[in-house]
């Protein structure tokens, strides 16, 4: 199974903010359980660990399919840590969490499973699509499609939509202009961790 099902607070105390996996912010600072407020250094596998956690829980995707897209980040041009950013960026159940239509990725997940979100015309319910500059990102025309965007709209995941899209909320479409820019990635990450983190494994 790809999608974690436990508390996610507890994830976010142990990894931090994670914009994509929920809105809430826990009341303590430190990390759950026993030895949580106990001061230990970290050692450097297990900093590379929680990098790659916080991608895993963020995006919402198996160890399987981030293996996955470490290798095709692999064979193409530029920086691994980068293109890794943006194979993850581009999924269709994140670019509509970053339009607003979802106030969390799991959300937006549902959106696109239940298909009520089209792509180019066409209704695609692949949360894993690869969206591509040029694409046409829509809410499917029906009223419920419509009323269930409507009220994800009220409460949005994140307040600004990034530069490579663009979204007309009474029509409810959006574009996708171009790649997603390494500053407009909303998760504090260090993916060149993530990228030594696999050296060994992939």
């Amino acid at each position: 199974m790809s999608r974690y099902r436990g508390p996610r607070l507890r994830v976010t105390r142990r990894l931090g903010d994670l914009p994509g996996l929920t809105r809430k912010t826990a009341k303590r600072s430190y990390p759950p359980g026993q030895h949580g407020q106990g001061r230990r250094k970290r050692s450097e596998y297990a900093i590379r660990l929680e990098e790659k956690q916080k991608l895993r829980f963020n995006y919402g995707v198996s160890e399987k399919q981030l293996v996955r897209y470490v290798r095709k980040a692999r064979k193409r041009t530029g920086s691994t840590g980068q293109v890794l950013l943006q194979l993850l960026e581009m999924r269709l159940d994140n670019t509509v969490f970053r339009l607003g239509m979802a106030g969390t990725i799991p959300a937006a997940r549902q959106l696109v499973n239940h298909g009520h979100v089209t792509v180019n015309g066409g209704v695609v319910d692949i949360a894993s699509y690869q969206c591509r500059p040029g694409d046409v990102v829509a809410v499917r025309d029906r009223d419920a499609s419509r009323r269930l965007v409507q009220a994800n709209m009220e409460y949005p995941g994140l307040s600004h939509i990034p530069s490579h899209l663009e979204f007309d909320k009474n029509t409810m479409v959006g574009k996708v202009n171009g790649l997603v820019e390494r500053e407009w990635v909303a998760l504090q990450v260090n993916e060149l961790l993530v990228v030594e983190y696999y050296s060994r494994k992939v």
